[in-house]
């Protein structure tokens, strides 16, 4: 897509928040939105396009989507400095619940379909971790089949599988999710954070080789949650992904012996007189089959690699009653592996996030991340790589939100690029 389009896109963006006064919603209903969505939301968008085609919210059939553009500027360090980016992801998705429109107890299934158009922002930036979670590997215009799934629950929805072509960054290392407190929606962490750097929704230490955004990967999920407070999931898919496949262009299963496998167990409270949701997880993974990596004058190989990993977060500080989604959260993730040929082998990140902290701004948040890694130095890195960034997420009307953010490197990992790296970035994201 040419920049002269993605400027044009941004522009009329800015024109409406600043031209128009945002429109309330009831509180209730107030979630804020993860900087892509693309990447942690099982459910694309808002469901307001299958409403538009006269499918109400109660006839079993949800069609939905998101679209999320991103301009970006290097404005100094890495690899190029002074260049700039685009990228934009479009993701429409389909949801049926087959008990509702067929009588089959607990079924329903999903079929999503993404596109993606960019350029190699991280590259530009020589940062290693990625500051810009909507890029990832080539190639950078991709249209594939996303989702194709069908899910099955048991006793009241406390025993769930799910299977076919899935992303599992949707169930597995997930901290933007919100914290499930049972019907106690006004008390729910929404998006725990708006960042839109990589090692939020992939830990670094996983990176390559969990399937997700936008490589998701043929396999089964099953999720065990006897109370709405704890939950244990295991995922098996194609591995493949670890020697550089990119599994999201697959159309068919692809089984041969590189398989990708984890497990995840977390809980859920409410933390003192004030009843402030948190939540913490615990996941480990394993990934078959023989790596291989390339250093600056041998090969590396490696047969199997493991993980660990854990994440939680915590609503701070909450309104009072009558406007309970007032409020401060934070969030914290580590990781640590094994590995010879993947990007890093420790990490560790933390955030904070604002929520309606400005009068008269109901759905606007804001906040602060921070993610470091401690990468592979075999593979021709640097030791550590830094981000350190800051974003506003601004509702403009209805499902429109525009989010300027901007993101500091000390030093990027990639040896050929210079410090200190700093990338502004604005981003609108519609949700349909």
């Amino acid at each position: 897509m040419p920049p002269s389009v993605w400027l044009c896109r941004l522009l009329l963006a800015l024109i409406l928040v600043t031209g128009s006064a945002a429109l309330p919603r009831a509180q209730e209903a107030f979630e804020g939105i993860a900087g892509n969505p693309g990447a942690v939301n099982v459910q694309a968008g808002s469901g307001e396009a299958g409403r538009l085609l006269g499918l109400p919210s109660d006839s079993g059939i949800r069609l939905g989507g998101v679209l999320v553009s991103n301009a970006n500027y290097l404005a100094s360090g890495g690899n190029n400095s002074g260049t700039a980016s685009f990228n934009n992801l479009l993701d429409v998705g389909l949801d049926v619940d087959l008990d509702r429109l067929f009588h089959i107890p607990g079924a329903s299934f999903g079929a999503d379909m993404l596109r993606f158009d960019g350029q190699p922002s991280n590259q530009q930036a020589g940062l290693v971790t990625g500051y810009n979670g909507l890029t990832g590997p080539p190639p950078l215009d991709r249209t594939e089949l996303y989702q194709l799934w069908w899910r099955q629950s048991f006793f009241a929805d406390r025993l769930a599988v799910r299977f076919g072509k899935l992303v599992p960054t949707y169930d597995f290392g997930n901290v933007v999710r919100p914290v499930p407190v049972q019907q106690e929606a006004a008390l729910q962490i929404p998006a725990v954070s708006g960042l839109i750097y990589t090692p939020l929704f992939v830990n670094p230490t996983i990176l390559g080789a969990l399937p997700g955004y936008y490589n998701s990967a043929y396999g089964v999920t099953i999720t065990i949650a006897p109370t709405r407070r704890f939950y244990t999931s295991i995922g098996i898919y194609d591995g493949n992904g670890a020697r550089g496949t990119q599994t999201g262009l697959q159309t068919t299963p692809v089984f041969n012996g590189y398989r990708f496998q984890i497990g995840e167990a977390g809980i859920a409270w409410l933390l003192g007189s004030r009843h402030l949701p948190g939540t913490f997880s615990v996941g480990v993974w394993d990934q078959t089959g023989r790596l291989l990596a390339l250093e600056p004058k041998a090969i590396i190989t490696q047969d199997e690699t493991h993980g660990a990993y854990l994440f939680g977060s915590q609503r701070l500080w909450r309104g009072r009653k009558g406007d309970t989604g007032r409020g401060v959260s934070g969030f914290m993730q580590l990781g640590i592996n094994d590995s010879r040929t993947m990007l890093a082998t420790r990490y560790v990140g933390a955030g904070m996030t604002a929520f309606r902290l400005i009068p008269g701004r109901p759905l606007d948040s804001f906040g602060a991340g921070l993610a470091l890694s401690w990468l592979n130095r075999r593979l021709g890195f640097r030791k550590t790589e830094a981000l350190l960034q800051f974003y506003d997420q601004l509702h403009v009307i209805g499902d429109v939100y525009l989010q300027p953010a901007v993101t500091l490197s000390p030093e990027p990992g990639e040896k050929t690029a210079t410090g200190p790296a700093v990338a502004f970035t604005i981003q609108s994201t519609i949700l349909f």
